[in-house]
């Protein structure tokens, strides 16, 4: 799974690197050293012109569900069942969006207790994170706008630690992945695959990262070796 992520780069390096235009419903960012569950999160969509960059819950609510509680089950999506979950069918045709990172985590369970690593890329790069979005409607009228992220099998990177990660998308992929009048469904599902694991790096990292009150960067911070 994929359960916590890092974003620790500036607002302006989004905008440059996935060339956006225009941001909406963005309050103030600084950088995130332990991104949790039922958090807004930074994601870009495609408005049919152009990239967006807003902020979506993290835990997807389907625009069907009765109320949000839902969303605490729906932060992830196994990239296996995507087109056959009813919460997640109609989002993987119509609304895919991604989730910036700079790393994410994983726990190793061992015999004493679980060790968290830190894992991205090995130039230490902004990387995307295939997601899905929906919106949900209060009775009132009040809109939520949710996302989930979508995992696949674990590489050999991450094997011995997890046996599920997030998918990550090759830059050359992004656009394809955001294309709101793209429905080829076959072609899309061969992009949700394991990243190359000779590209990624791993650490172990203090046990910080467990409680979301810490948010610093000593929870990136590789234990001494």
């Amino acid at each position: 799974m994929c359960g916590r992520f890092t974003l620790t780069v500036s607002l302006e390096q989004l905008l440059v690197r996935y060339d956006v235009h225009m941001t909406y419903s963005i309050s103030y960012h600084h950088p995130q050293y332990n991104v949790a569950p039922t958090q807004q999160v930074l994601a870009i969509i495609h408005d049919g012109t152009r990239n967006r960059l807003g902020e979506l819950k993290w835990g997807l609510v389907p625009s069907w569900a009765k109320e949000p509680a839902v969303s605490g089950k729906m932060i992830n999506a196994r990239s296996e069942t995507l087109a056959h979950k009813p919460a997640f069918k109609l989002p993987f045709e119509r609304k895919r969006c991604i989730i910036p990172a700079d790393s994410f985590y994983e726990w190793q369970l061992t015999a004493e207790s679980k060790q968290p690593y830190r894992i991205g890329l090995k130039d230490g790069g902004i990387f995307s994170l295939a997601g899905l979005y929906d919106t949900w409607t209060n009775p009132d009228g009040t809109k939520l706008s949710s996302c989930t992220i979508i995992t696949t099998s674990a590489n050999s990177l991450m094997a011995p630690i997890h046996d599920r990660m997030p998918v990550i998308l090759p830059q050359e992929a992004e656009d394809e992945w955001l294309r709101r009048d793209n429905h080829n469904i076959e072609a899309l599902q061969q992009l949700l695959v394991p990243y190359p694991a000779e590209e990624m790096k791993a650490y172990p990292v203090s046990t910080l990262v467990n409680s979301v009150k810490n948010n610093s960067p000593a929870c990136i911070e590789a234990l001494p070796s």
